[in-house]
């Protein structure tokens, strides 16, 4: 008989929730509520990475826990019970669950290996060159995507699912380390790096402008022209070398395929014209690119803007209504339904963090601790922005982040002597490259991992690696590029 949980996970994972809960103090300025759903929230993700559970069971459990023991809301059982689930009414959730059941559409209709084949009949004489096939479609829709999950998840994900299994490698089949377990970390990292390059490339972006401004009394502020200019140069070095990084790191078993290019010619040729289906999936992403990306609202006015979620539940109503999907199709959609599951769960844990006030008690700890030091302003840019940064293990949205720790940071930095637009910038970049670090960083992730291609321990080894190479540009080649802007 199996065992429903692993044991020694499940015991650490008890143990370190326990250790928080009732043997370490609770710091002063901390409210005993917010350190005990610190304890929950930790505990869960220590079994979460140790693979105690499955994922959507170990969510379930953390829901309870927070509802049970009343951390958010001591005085009102119901009260728990409604922040406990609150993190189901969060529309980036659904959006996420919504693009992963739009994209089995592509597989259904036979439009994703269509897709796949033409990109291999021009990319496919070497993995390494799908690799950047793939980054350069992700940032050519960057600027004019503002949800990078809509872009990452639902618009390039599905394309390099198809490129993998026209090559036949699928988690299913125990194929991945083929090809697809690299491309699904190219598809990834390019989403983290191309969110950073532009204001209108993710959501938490216009909020980040918005934050500096009212930081900064309004004395600095920054334009779509000039985060993009920033941006450029950092941005270019990483996506040129993101992709050899991972290949090196994580190498393909296939990597040369001289006769890809014509094969994929001849599958073309067998598949024939597009079907009247495929045409409706053409018609549906368009739509759904168009309106992600807010065009209509650009040309006539914000009457006709439509919220990202809103333009997902559009998309997957006319598939349903034109038959292209049925009904059972979404039902059998499991990794969707388990995606939301988990992630209401750490965003509703990591959001309440936040309203309980244990994130600005733990900025003001940084700020006081980072001054105690002594140090110049470029070595305190650098803890602040490695404190911001890696602290996003603890959270499951970068708008939660920024929302929480942006404002508190910038104005530890700049009471610190840190040249402002400087630190602004720098900032601005690590809350978008932040997103390597976890299978829950931000929207796109469930959707790349919850596709099975990579494992766990692989995903967080190369999102650190990762995460010290891109930091390592914006540090250096950013740094001397702001330089010949005239920021410092």
């Amino acid at each position: 008989m199996m065992r429903p949980f692993a044991p020694i996970p499940t015991a650490i994972a008890l143990i370190i929730g326990l250790a928080i809960w009732f043997v370490i103090p609770v710091p002063d300025g901390v409210a005993p509520e917010a350190w005990h759903l610190l304890a929950i929230f930790v505990a869960t993700i220590a079994a979460i990475i140790g693979k105690a559970m499955g994922i959507g069971a170990l969510a379930m459990i953390g829901i309870t826990l927070v509802a049970i023991t009343g951390v958010t809301n001591p005085d009102s059982p119901k009260g728990a019970i409604l922040d406990a689930l609150s993190g189901f009414s969060n529309p980036l959730i659904w959006l996420i669950g919504l693009a992963m059941m739009i994209s089995r559409g592509l597989a259904k209709t036979g439009l994703g290996n269509r897709i796949g084949y033409a990109f291999i009949s021009i990319f496919g004489k070497r993995t390494l060159g799908i690799g950047y096939a793939l980054t350069l479609a992700e940032l050519t829709i960057a600027p004019i995507t503002p949800s990078n999950t809509a872009r990452g998840g639902a618009i390039i994900h599905p394309i390099m699912r198809s490129i993998a299994d026209s090559f036949g490698s699928s988690p299913e089949q125990g194929t991945s380390g083929r090809i697809g377990h690299y491309l699904a970390l190219v598809n990834y990292h390019a989403n983290p790096i191309s969110s950073a390059m532009f204001i209108t490339a993710t959501a938490p972006n216009p909020l980040i402008v918005d934050l500096i401004s009212k930081t900064t009394g309004g004395s600095f502020s920054i334009t779509w022209t000039q985060w993009a200019l920033a941006a450029l140069v950092p941005g270019l070095v990483a996506l040129l070398v993101m992709p050899l990084a991972l290949y090196f790191l994580y190498p393909p078993e296939l990597k040369r395929t001289p006769d890809a290019t014509q094969f994929a010619r001849d599958k073309l040729g067998e598949m024939g014209p597009l079907s009247g289906q495929e045409w409706i999936m053409i018609g549906v992403f368009a739509m759904l690119l168009l309106l992600w990306a807010g065009i209509p609202a650009m040309l006539f006015g914000p009457g006709l803007a439509v919220n990202a979620t809103t333009v997902a539940l559009l998309g997957l109503s006319i598939l349903l209504i034109s038959g292209v999907l049925t009904w059972d199709d979404v039902l059998k959609e499991k990794s969707a339904w388990d995606t939301i599951v988990w992630f209401s769960a750490l965003v509703m844990m990591a959001s309440f963090l936040g309203k309980l006030g244990l994130i600005s008690w733990f900025s003001g700890v940084i700020q006081q601790g980072i001054a105690s030091f002594e140090m110049g302003w470029f070595a305190m840019t650098l803890a602040l922005v490695a404190i911001f940064f890696y602290t996003h293990y603890f959270f499951a949205s970068v708008t939660a982040h920024v929302t929480a720790m942006f404002g508190a940071f910038l104005a530890a930095g700049i009471a610190l002597g840190i040249p402002t637009p400087y630190l602004a910038l720098m900032m601005a970049g690590a809350s978008s490259l932040m997103m390597s670090l976890t299978h829950y960083a931000t929207g796109t992730a469930p959707i790349i991992y919850g596709s099975g291609y990579i494992e766990m321990g692989a995903w967080w080894k190369a999102g650190f690696i990762m995460s010290l190479i891109n930091l390592a540009i914006w540090i250096t080649v950013g740094s001397l590029w702001w330089k010949v802007l005239g920021y410092w």
